[in-house]
């Protein structure tokens, strides 16, 4: 189930993520892909995604 609100796209998301204080977006929820976004317009380059649980 679908229960936030992108604040750029105004897609529905499950899961919400926060902007940062620089983006200038307070208060404000984004889906992944604007977040994503986002994170390459203010850090350009290449960005490795890392896996945060340790299966070991």
């Amino acid at each position: 189930m679908h229960k936030y609100k992108c604040t750029i796209c105004h897609e529905n998301t499950a899961h919400k993520y926060m902007p940062m204080k620089q983006w200038e977006l307070n208060d404000s929820i984004l889906c992944g892909r604007c977040y994503s976004r986002k994170i390459h317009e203010y850090y350009p380059g290449k960005h490795k995604k890392i896996n945060r649980i340790d299966k070991n």
